[in-house]
């Protein structure tokens, strides 16, 4: 089992920026990726981004050069770093681990925080 715990997020206007956090304990060893996804009522959960063990990384189309993903494996803690925040980016982000595969696909059992709302709104 992994734990997620997440922190971070509120209320930012748009054009700010905000950072999330999110700190996994347990059997690290039964993950290879962390990251984020994100959702709004009424619509699927999307991926938002994604950072391997050897931090390659995977991001949504419509956050590319306004989000950044980091990890510091020291802490087994990763980071979204969300600039130029758009009331478009308003959800609940979830941390996700998982294991995953060539071309970002799901091979193992995955592991969820317990969400964090962001909301970008003047």
């Amino acid at each position: 089992q992994v734990q997620l715990v997440e922190s971070g997020g509120g209320l930012v206007q748009p054009g700010g920026s905000l950072r999330l956090s999110c700190a996994a304990s347990g059997v690290i060893s039964s993950i290879n990726a962390m990251g984020w996804y994100r959702q709004v009522p009424g619509k699927e959960r999307e991926l938002v981004a994604l950072i391997t063990s050897g931090s390659n990384t995977k991001y949504l189309d419509s956050v590319k050069g306004r989000f950044t993903i980091s990890r510091d494996n020291a802490k087994n803690t990763v980071y979204l770093q969300m600039n130029s925040l758009k009331p478009e980016d308003t959800a609940v982000y979830y941390c996700n681990g998982g294991k995953y595969g060539a071309r970002w696909k799901l091979v193992g059992n995955e592991y969820w925080g317990q969400g964090t709302q962001v909301t970008v709104s003047s």
